[in-house]
């Protein structure tokens, strides 16, 4: 077992990175596949959302150590992971991961070491999973680029709006022109998944246009995402698979197509 390591990513907010990180690890799960979700965003929403996803099964559920305490710590990041489900595992952030940037300029001199510092620090990790998740916040920043360095594939989610679509062309041109020419990261990019704001929507409609133009036809993600009231509430809720909810069947189904497509374009590569 060697994991793949992916992640959502786009410089644009509000996209839903961090519920389809979560759907898409849950289904993966559902299916048996060994899967690790890593939070990488100080705000801790994947946090938030697994951890009560989690206590809707058991008692409510605290962290005992964060990702940036065990890296202050220098321990092991499998001494810190929390099981959600079966085959679903979490390894949980906090407010502290504020100062990571500070870590790696404090330790490291030189640039190269402080972007792969962190595709070091999972490696341990790989022979455990078969996928594993990095969620990261809509920014800029050397933290990010860590995260993008240790990845295997990055996932461009493009919501269907003009500055989205800015925001994945800029996105894609910094992934090339950093992390790949300057710094010879093994990324690639898997594909754009698009999340559509109401289906069949004209300006939805023109945006997908527009993106198969700019990237090409055969690297928009066939399956779409639609912005559904469901998911929204499962972020304050956490994830609820009821068979005999309709709402949820719904939600389960577009992520069962999403992760069956991630599978099927990693094996063509």
């Amino acid at each position: 077992m060697t994991a793949t390591v992916l992640s959502f990513a786009n410089f644009k907010g509000g996209v839903g990175k961090t519920s389809t990180t979560a759907l898409v690890s849950w289904s993966l799960a559902k299916k048996g596949n060994k899967v690790l979700d890593i939070d990488f965003d100080a705000q801790a929403n994947l946090t938030s959302l697994l951890l009560k996803t989690k206590s809707n099964q058991s008692d409510i559920i605290t962290i005992d150590s964060s990702l940036m305490a065990a890296i202050n710590d220098n321990k092991p990041l499998d001494d810190i992971k929390i099981e959600i489900t079966p085959n679903l595992d979490l390894i949980p952030d906090a407010v502290d991961f504020s100062q990571y940037p500070r870590f790696l300029d404090r330790e490291f001199k030189e640039e190269i070491d402080k972007v792969s510092y962190f595709r070091k620090l999972i490696e341990p990790l790989r022979e455990k999973y078969d996928y594993i998740f990095i969620d990261v916040p809509p920014t800029l920043s050397l933290s990010n680029d860590t995260a993008f360095y240790a990845a295997d594939q990055i996932i461009v989610v493009l919501q269907t709006q003009e500055r989205s679509l800015s925001g994945a062309e800029n996105f894609i041109s910094y992934i090339q022109n950093t992390l790949i020419d300057q710094f010879n990261s093994p990324v690639d990019i898997l594909g754009i998944l698009p999340v559509l704001s109401k289906r069949n929507a004209a300006v939805d409609r023109e945006i997908l246009k527009a993106a198969s133009t700019e990237f090409g036809e055969e690297n928009i993600f066939q399956n779409r995402v639609m912005i559904m009231e469901r998911i929204k509430r499962m972020d304050m809720t956490g994830i609820t698979d009821d068979l005999h909810d309709g709402w949820d069947k719904k939600v389960h189904a577009v992520f069962d197509d999403v992760a069956d497509e991630i599978v099927k374009r990693l094996g063509a590569n």
